[in-house]
């Protein structure tokens, strides 16, 4: 995570059309497009031969389709069909059957039940063939709306599902209490979205703080919760703290992103720790992109030395 300055800067050029323009001409080219680092293709074939591939190195995964902010039930409906057929192809591949999605890509922005309705017509085959479906969290105007759309679907019996809490929230606390309560597994993440100062933390210092006390309070009363940081300080705080409360491995798992970490995802692997990595996939990445460039310099690098060569 970097400070809330640059979080803006990249939030705002994820709306240029130009650039966005830009990245879909060479970002996904053929054999080395720049974005091919943290996006592991545009359909589902591409995506489940991403997967397979970390299956073979030990690690776990869930599969992400991309898309966010849809504002027609014409369009919501889509999506939901597009994911009914996703689960098809993973059931038809043998990988592991996990999947992650926004509810704005089914509608949340029309009216709520769009978005539940939808919600349901992919949860009735995700059940059926043993699932586990995470609710993404998107920034805080949608905080309460996704968590009210899970504890429905969780009352009406739909119990292989799970959200996202973000540490950098001051909500979050409660919500995770709520979340536990209820029995629902939560992934935390420090946050990737723009938000004002009454509602999140700003300094990175006031994010770490929060996420290991969220992460203790997870590993404390949650179930099977996640915690999703490339953050070594934080990896290391979750394993000390497991290990003081004799927290076994297999009561957790840490998540990290397709592309980032490579080095550390496996490390963890090694020393006998599950670790599931979201694999982003579809034509709708621009966005996730640049939050992800938004999150760590790093990247930057890299993308312009991808760019560069893929023009030259």
């Amino acid at each position: 995570m970097i400070d809330a300055t640059s979080k803006a800067i990249f939030h705002g050029l994820a709306q240029v059309s130009a650039l966005q323009r830009l990245a879909s001409k060479y970002g996904m080219a053929p054999g080395g497009g720049f974005a091919r680092r943290f996006i592991a293709g545009e359909t589902v074939d591409e995506a489940v031969a991403a997967a397979a591939a970390l299956e073979t190195q030990g690690l776990l995964l869930t599969l992400d389709y991309l898309g966010e902010s849809v504002t027609s039930a014409a369009a919501a409906a889509a999506a939901a069909t597009d994911y009914v057929r996703i689960l098809t192809a993973i059931v038809a591949s043998g990988i592991e059957r996990n999947l992650s999605l926004k509810l704005t890509q089914l509608g949340l922005d029309v009216d709520r039940a769009t978005a539940v309705d939808n919600m349901r017509r992919i949860l009735e085959p995700a059940d059926a063939n043993g699932f586990f479906v995470r609710i993404d969290m998107e920034n805080s105007p949608y905080t309460d709306a996704t968590i009210s759309v899970l504890d429905t679907l969780w009352q009406q019996g739909h119990r292989q599902i799970g959200t996202v809490i973000q540490s950098y929230l001051k909500r979050s606390e409660s919500d995770i209490r709520r979340l536990n309560a209820m029995g629902s597994r939560v992934r935390l993440v420090k946050g990737a979205y723009k938000e004002p100062k009454d509602v999140a933390y700003q300094k990175k210092s006031d994010v770490d703080a929060k996420f290991v006390e969220l992460m203790k309070l997870l590993l404390d009363e949650g179930t099977y919760p996640a915690i999703a940081t490339h953050d070594p300080d934080m990896i290391e705080a979750t394993k000390s703290y497991a290990r003081s409360r004799q927290c076994g491995s297999d009561r957790f798992e840490f998540q990290m992103l397709y592309g980032i970490r490579r080095d550390l995802q496996q490390a963890l692997v090694n020393e006998g720790y599950r670790v599931r990595v979201y694999v982003p996939f579809g034509k709708q990445w621009y966005p996730y992109f640049m939050r992800r460039l938004g999150e760590r310099p790093a990247n930057v690098a890299f993308v312009l030395k991808g760019i560069w060569s893929d023009r030259g």
